[in-house]
Parts: C-alpha cells; structure tokens; sequence
C-alpha cells in the first residue's frame, strides 16, 4: 500500500483556497510517513502551474522548499505538467481569479525537469511524472502512471484507518480493490 499526498504550494495566489495552510499539511504529511513509513508516503506535486507571478523559478524554489522540509518523510515525488486548456473547471476559476497561466511545451518542461532533477538528487527522491508525454527518463525521471496499481499494493488485509483527513486502504485482494474503483 501507498498514500499519494498532494502537497502545491500556490498559497499566494489563492489557487487552492479550500486548503488547510501549508505548514499544517507538511505537518500531517510528516506524521502519516512517521507511522506508516517514508517509503509508503509519496509527495505529489501536482499540476504544475506557470502564471505570470508564478515562473518556472519560482515554482521549483517552492519545490525545493517543501524537499527540505519532507526530507526523510518521503521517497518519492511525483508530477505533472498542467495543460489547462484541457481542464474546464481549473480553466474557469483561473481566469476567474484573473490568473494569467503560460502553457507548458517541451522545451520549457524539458529545462524545468533538469532543475527538479538536480533537487531529486539532493534529497534522495526518486521522481516520476503522472501522465505525461515528454520523454525525460534520461534525467532520471520515470514515465509513471498516475496511480500505480502493481507498485505497492499489499493484500494481506484489508483495513480503514483515519490518519486525521486521510484515509489509508489495505487492500485483502484484487477483487476487493476493483470494488474500490
């Protein structure tokens, strides 16, 4: 088993307003790897976004950032490349917000995944993207899928336990995990 917990980090601009502050999901990101393990805990970092107060820069300082402060809590990042245009809802509420965003291409994703690269390898994450087209295993980031079903799974038993918010699933065979879909 494995949790995916999505950790942006688009505070100032308001992108996900719903969400609890950054620094009490970095916590609880800590205390779910702290009881369940480092290795079942993957850190998402998903979409990312470029906007006009948003640049590439930016977006890996914050990357960065919460590396350090996950450093020894998680083993792996995953993310994705936001295509926009393809997504109504997020469409609408970032011109909403008169959010001015910048597409990705490949040139732009192919420099911004060298500088998340060069942090995988600081803090000892192995990196995948969820998804995407591009290919940049060369850099040592694997082309995954968004969910890994083969990866991780365990099932010896299944259990519901609530970790705060989240919710871990054991999963006791494959039939059990279809009725999950």
């Amino acid at each position: 088993y494995y949790i995916q917990f999505t950790l942006n980090d688009y505070e100032p601009e308001r992108l996900e307003p719903r969400l609890p502050p950054l620094h009490d999901r970095i916590d609880t990101f800590k205390r779910i790897a702290d009881r369940l393990s480092p290795k079942h805990v993957i850190w998402r970092f998903d979409p990312l976004i470029i906007t006009n107060n948003v640049t590439e820069d930016v977006l890996i300082d914050r990357i960065n950032e919460i590396a350090d402060k996950l450093h020894g809590y998680t083993e792996k990042l995953v993310f994705s490349f936001a295509d926009i245009s393809s997504y109504n809802y997020a469409k609408k509420n970032i011109e909403n917000n008169k959010i001015i965003y910048k597409d990705w291409n490949e040139g732009n994703m192919l420099s911004f995944s060298k500088k998340i690269s060069a942090i995988g390898k600081s803090y000892n994450l192995s990196l995948a993207t969820c998804g995407e087209k591009i290919d940049i295993e060369s850099l040592g980031i694997k082309h995954n899928k968004c969910i890994e079903y083969e990866q991780k799974i365990d099932y010896n038993s299944l259990i519901e336990e609530a970790v705060d918010n989240t919710m871990v699933i054991k999963i006791k065979n494959e039939k059990d995990f279809e009725d999950l879909l």
